[in-house]
């Protein structure tokens, strides 16, 4: 069986053959439908910093944003189709987190990161990371299912209320998703990205009428001549570069909430005097709760042409580095990889 995966530490990853994962007790063996491909795999791939702790798991099958199909396993019947939590955690036996915050477990792994994940023609998961998905929805909206509770999240650390004037930056899969959920939540969005085109325009389909392109221009400049807000009540930073930190501080509200998607190579320096004085907080946003998953389908569900929108180019596991390359361009906005579709071994 043909799988993606990451060998070594540094740039690159490569399509293996025979590679067949064997399931462990509690695990269900399962046909994989559709992977998005993610900016965290991206990273992986070009081994950009922020992902060094994952060396101890090379080599290693990516892809965590997963849509299958049950072949084999107790739990579900064979056929039944289901998204798949990436985040293996240990069921409460180390004492932390809870059944509200599984994630916090200190022996947490993650599927495409420290162990094998989705994009291969089979995988294995644990029977407890896989929710059935509604016999209505397409596996390749399922699969948006991961990044959009990423997105959630953030939309709920922020905490909007209707009327309040909310900012997103980074117009990628997670900005656009928490675009939509703030604007769920009543907000008034305005969504700015820098050289980035093709994905801006991608968020005027979606119906957002502030799309702002920075180019050449700071943040606030940008902002100025396109009319918007001069403070926002919340921001969310969602583009994973260093100098956006700073530069949003200053345009948030009094009391207003700086919330932080991105994943960042390096360490960031900001005015924490600001911060103390406005009374601001800075929030890190990154994996949803467990409950938040069947919530985020439900709204995959009922809104098919929103996470349409939001999938550019559905490609063969044949192809992979095609879609790789397209995300690197920010030609796009979600790349579905389907390694059933075509001839990939």
């Amino acid at each position: 069986m043909r799988a993606w995966r990451k060998l070594a530490p540094g740039a690159g990853a490569f399509l293996v053959e025979d590679f067949m994962p064997v399931p462990l007790e509690g695990e269900l063996r399962l046909a994989v439908e559709a992977v998005g491909i993610c900016g965290t795999d991206l990273h992986i791939v070009d081994w950009h910093g922020g992902y060094e702790g994952m060396v101890r798991a090379l080599p290693v099958t990516l892809g965590h944003e997963i849509a299958a199909r049950v072949l084999a396993g107790d739990g579900l019947p064979p056929g039944t189709r289901v998204v798949v939590r990436p985040s293996v955690t240990c069921d409460g036996a180390c004492g932390e987190g809870g059944a509200d915050h599984e994630d916090c477990c200190s022996r947490r792994t993650g599927l495409g990161i420290y162990r094998d994940g989705g994009f291969a023609r089979e995988m294995t998961a644990p029977f407890r990371n896989c929710l059935r998905v509604p016999e209505s929805t397409p596996s390749h909206h399922a699969a948006l299912a991961e990044p959009l509770t990423v997105a959630h999240e953030a939309v709920r650390n922020a905490a909007f209320k209707p009327g309040d004037d909310a900012l997103v930056l980074g117009p990628g899969p997670i900005g656009l998703g928490a675009a939509l959920f703030a604007r769920d939540a009543g907000a008034h969005v305005t969504i700015v990205g820098r050289d980035d085109a093709a994905r801006l325009a991608i968020a005027g389909r979606l119906g957002f009428g502030r799309c702002i392109d920075t180019g050449k221009r700071t943040l606030a400049e940008a902002l100025a001549a396109e009319q918007a807000p001069v403070r926002f009540s919340a921001i969310i930073e969602a583009t994973g570069a260093p100098p956006v930190l700073a530069a949003a501080l200053p345009l948030l509200a009094q009391r207003g909430r700086l919330v932080i998607a991105g994943i960042h190579p390096k360490p960031v320096e900001i005015d924490v005097t600001r911060l103390v004085r406005e009374q601001q907080s800075l929030i890190g946003s990154y994996r949803a709760l467990v409950a938040t998953w069947p919530v985020v389908l439900d709204w995959i569900t009922r809104n098919p042409d929103l996470v349409e929108g939001l999938i550019s180019a559905r490609l063969p596991l044949a192809r992979i580095t095609e879609g790789f390359d397209l995300m690197r361009r920010r030609a796009v906005a979600k790349v579905i990889v389907e390694p059933e579709a075509g001839q990939d071994g």
